[in-house]
């Protein structure tokens, strides 16, 4: 399908959503499962196409192992690689060969491993031979360019035959991202101290755990995202817990300065809309996914809000800031760097305009994030298939909420 259109509705049914796992837990239990010899029963699993590429990868005596569009299963299997028995070659899709992974290749070398760069130095695909020797028991690395390669190389290091002090340079982004790998790795057995920028971690073996992954708090934000557009909604997003290790819980609090309420309950969060505030700034270091969510409501809502934290935003699965513009602006809705590193929602948006086309530069995030916009007027979603990476009942999803 080319396209998707979804069709104004400003009142949403009273639902409940059964959202799907998240495939950040499940991404990182798969690792650390295989890492400690495949003991452990790992459930609840996401249906993400990323979830699902590292599953099919981890399984396969293939020495050429394609990731698709997977950022994290690239960087994942990359550090994973440097303690198989046969040399790997990881390659993907035309995008993911134009984003970098030189940083973690750099520290994966110093390590002691052997990687290799197949076609442009410091981006797939790349050949990744087996640890042979522990050259070096201390590495540094940037902290603010990718939670995901410092998680590739934490899992690794309980298995290293030295284990692992990392030193994290500069200011750390998508802090929890990290947390929750150290805290992940707590439940299978390894034991970590994180002092100021260092983490050290000691040669441990993994232990059997039972994990049952919980529900995707980065699906929830579009959730979020309706209720707070909508004139009227009222949805229970089901398998969510006050107690997350992930990340993305920080929706709760944003979307509670944007006119939404979290109700916690036993089986999921209830989701009821309440007054917004008319300015609001939001540092999205921790939380980066949520960017793009919050800057359509904003936008929609006129409220004035002020964005840091996006740095991290150019090297997704598109430059998300470069599409952000492009796309807001078709509705009148203006994302402007006032000054360094600090962004601005300017807007004169009116609803009930026709219906506009919105582009999703192979971006899963751009789809869902613009969706909620129909609550406004009537729209319509380049290449929707693109949320099969995350969320693929999304649409269904939509549907049930809406009428579609």
């Amino acid at each position: 399908m080319e396209s998707i259109s979804l069709k104004y509705c400003s009142e949403l049914k009273t639902i409940d959503i059964a959202l799907e796992a998240s495939k950040s837990e499940s991404n990182r239990a798969l690792i650390i499962n295989a890492l400690s010899g495949n003991q452990s029963n790992v459930s609840n699993l996401s249906n993400a196409r990323d979830t699902q590429t590292m599953l099919s990868l981890l399984a396969s005596n293939d020495n050429t192992l394609d990731v698709l569009d997977a950022g994290t299963t690239m960087r994942f299997l990359t550090a994973y690689s440097t303690l198989g028995n046969t040399p790997k070659t990881l390659t993907g899709t035309s995008r993911m060969r134009k984003r970098p992974i030189k940083i973690l290749g750099k520290a994966l070398k110093q390590i002691g491993a052997k990687v290799e760069y197949l076609n442009k130095d410091g981006f797939p695909p790349l050949k990744v031979s087996p640890l042979k020797e522990q050259k070096k028991e201390s590495v540094s690395i940037k902290g603010d360019v990718s939670s995901q390669f410092i998680s590739a190389i934490l899992m690794i290091a309980p298995n290293l035959p030295k284990g692992l002090t990392l030193e994290l340079r500069g200011k750390i982004g998508s802090r929890p991202y990290i947390q929750m790998t150290l805290d992940m790795m707590r439940l299978f057995g390894v034991s970590s101290t994180w002092t100021n920028n260092t983490i050290e971690i000691k040669p441990q073996p993994y232990q059997s755990y039972p994990y049952r992954v919980e529900s995707d708090w980065s699906g929830a934000s579009y959730w979020f995202s309706f209720v707070a557009l909508a004139e009227k909604a009222e949805i229970k997003l089901l398998g969510l817990r006050q107690k997350s290790l992930q990340g993305d819980i920080a929706i709760v609090r944003i979307m509670n300065q944007l006119g939404v309420m979290s109700t916690f309950e036993e089986d999921g969060v209830l989701l009821q809309k309440i007054e917004s505030r008319k300015e609001i700034e939001v540092d999205f270091s921790d939380c980066p996914d949520l960017a793009q969510t919050v800057a359509v409501v904003c936008g929609v809502k006129h409220i004035a809000c002020k964005m840091t934290g996006l740095e991290s935003l150019r090297i997704k699965e598109t430059d998300r800031i470069k599409a952000l513009k492009r796309e807001l602006k078709k509705f009148s809705i203006k994302l402007k760097e006032t000054e360094e590193g600090l962004w601005e929602i300017k807007s004169k948006f009116e609803s009930g305009q026709p219906e506009v086309s919105v582009e999703t530069y192979e971006d899963h995030r751009m789809a869902m994030a613009f969706a909620p916009l129909s609550t406004q007027q009537d729209i319509s979603i380049k290449d929707p298939s693109v949320v099969d990476k995350s969320y693929p009942s999304f649409w269904n999803h939509v549907d049930l909420a809406t009428g579609l």
